[in-house]
């Protein structure tokens, strides 16, 4: 009896011991192969979007990325993406004056300054890691969740490559393309003869706004001096405190101007609460410093745009024919909860 209880032991004991060990493992489960792919659809005047290989997007990937996009579990203060990014204000927030959170699929500079450099998977682990400093054990703890990145990722042993993806999934998938200048393109809606006035404007040399905000994103990702200080300390120094290059002194990044007319106050500290204000800092309140932008001083400039009353009104105009009231309603980008 004994002989045979021992053998049982012996029989068993590499089980036991392999079970022990297991139960400190991770739980990984092949992603299931139901997850439905998605394809990004915009306009051919827009660059094409560079995808991270690694991260495919689905349906439920994205799905994931919204409810984490719009849940506190991501800090533990009560923060959350949507407090900053607001549905509403573009994906921008009038208090947070925080730059808009659409079209950033095409981007890699994040930031004003630029501090995060990469694609979406970079900003996101970086608001992830560094901004919410999530709480991963949580996370991974969630009854809520922990079935979702198994099925999505694989995986209920949440990173912050996991969390980080997920959110880039929901972000990339918030491309702004439905504004009155959209259908204007598609000849589905005609400009009035102030906005036509104000887009020949952006587009010509008598505004030059088109350098810096390259249609049809609006943006150039690039940085850029344009003369709203004459000093630069602390956080006006801009790119500067990033690369310690003083030929990056006052230099920002050019937000996107699509739905501007909802993403103020305007700037990297807010001091223009209205688009008329930001014309007329171009028109006539431009700071000459070293590193200003070249646009800035050319010959017929050296004094400002010198638009009149009316030029200014309709530059303005057609500033207004970029913001997008589809993406600011569409429900798959709202909040969840």
């Amino acid at each position: 009896m004994r002989k045979s209880v021992f053998i049982l032991f012996v029989f068993l004991l590499p089980i036991i011991i392999v079970n022990s060990c297991k139960k400190d493992e991770p739980i990984v489960v092949p992603p299931a192969s139901s997850l439905t792919p998605v394809q990004l659809e915009y306009p051919s005047y827009f660059p094409q979007m560079t995808l991270n290989p690694d991260n495919p997007l689905t349906v439920e990937g994205i799905a994931l990325g919204r409810f984490l996009y719009y849940d506190t579990i991501l800090s533990n203060d009560g923060r959350r993406c949507g407090n900053c990014h607001h549905q509403a204000e573009g994906f921008s927030s009038y208090a947070a004056n925080s730059l808009a959170h659409i079209n950033l699929g095409w981007g890699n500079h994040f930031l004003w300054n630029g501090l995060v450099e990469g694609d979406v998977e970079t900003a996101m682990k970086f608001e992830v890691e560094q901004f919410f400093h999530t709480d991963l054990v949580r996370l991974s703890n969630s009854a809520f969740y922990q079935p979702k990145f198994i099925q999505v990722f694989g995986t209920a042993q949440v990173t912050s490559k996991e969390v980080s993806y997920a959110l880039a999934q929901y972000v990339r998938s918030i491309i702004s393309c439905n504004s009155k200048f959209d259908r204007y393109k598609r000849y589905e809606e005609n400009l009035t003869l102030s906005e036509l006035n104000g887009m020949t404007i952006f587009y010509t040399e008598k505004g030059d706004c088109f350098h810096c905000h390259t249609p049809g994103l609006f943006t150039d990702e690039s940085f850029h001096n344009n003369g709203i200080d004459s000093l630069f300390v602390g956080v006006n120094a801009g790119r500067y405190n990033v690369t310690g290059n003083s030929a990056d002194l006052g230099k920002f990044k050019s937000p996107t101007l699509r739905n501007i007319e909802l993403t103020a106050p305007y700037m990297h500290d807010g001091r223009f609460q209205t688009l008329e204000q930001v014309v007329d800092h171009y028109n006539s309140g431009v700071h000459v410093t070293p590193t200003v932008d070249p646009i800035m001083t050319k010959p017929a400039k050296l004094y400002g745009l010198l638009l009149s009353t009316q030029e200014k009104a309709d530059l303005v105009a057609f500033l207004k024919t970029l913001t997008d009231t589809v993406s600011t309603h569409q429900e798959q980008f709202s909040d969840p909860f």
